[in-house]
């Protein structure tokens, strides 16, 4: 039996008419490329239309934090390479005749230039606890808090990311080693950032 519903030559689209899809399909793709992928994604608006949309902030928080990434494994893997190079200011707070008791406060006030970094790091018995609160006054900056232990053999864990002008809570030690943050200025001018810490550490480390 044969099939009446093959379509002759005249009901298939022409040559000029799939030219013309293709290209209208490929500038719909480019606008959308424009105006929505490049700023959400790589923070690029050449439009502006994505600063309105709020894409682009996304996006150059997106590329930030895939830079302090890319930095932070390097920092790691020069770490492992050459573990003796490292070094770090560690402050020992002073003991305290109750060792079951070692509440311990610190501030610490300091200023990053555009495009530099700071990381402080308490050191901290397993499920301990400290109250934090930091803040920037000169703009939002990129922060990891994080930890570390030596003994364990835990080069990273992470606790939260982000970029901010303020953030605060309780941090609690997941494990013995070193908790704390690590902050970058991706900003264009100087900024000032203080953090305050209470509870239960018995050092701070510095780099």
């Amino acid at each position: 039996m044969k099939n009446k519903n093959i379509p002759t030559n005249a009901d298939l689209p022409s040559m000029q008419k799939l030219i013309k899809s293709t290209i209208i399909a490929i500038c719909i793709a480019s606008i959308i490329l424009i105006t929505v992928v490049l700023p959400a994604e790589y923070g690029v608006d050449p439009t502006g239309i994505g600063s309105v949309l709020g894409l682009t902030t996304m996006g150059e928080i997106k590329v930030s934090l895939a830079h302090e990434a890319a930095a932070e494994k390097n920092l790691e893997n020069l770490k492992v390479e050459i573990p003796e190079q490292k070094t770090a200011v560690k402050k020992s707070i002073p003991e305290v005749e109750n060792s079951e008791s070692s509440n311990q406060s610190e501030s610490f006030t300091f200023s990053l230039k555009p495009n530099e970094g700071k990381e402080i790091k308490l050191t901290m018995a397993k499920d301990a606890q400290v109250d934090f609160h930091w803040s920037s006054n000169g703009g939002k900056v990129n922060f990891d808090t994080h930890a570390d232990s030596k003994a364990l053999e835990i080069k990273y864990h992470n606790y939260e990311k982000g970029s901010t002008t303020e953030s605060k809570g309780i941090l609690k030690a997941a494990f013995d080693g070193n908790h704390g943050w690590f902050w970058r200025n991706r900003t264009s001018k100087e900024v000032l950032v203080t953090l305050n810490v209470q509870g239960d550490f018995s050092a701070v480390v510095e780099y």
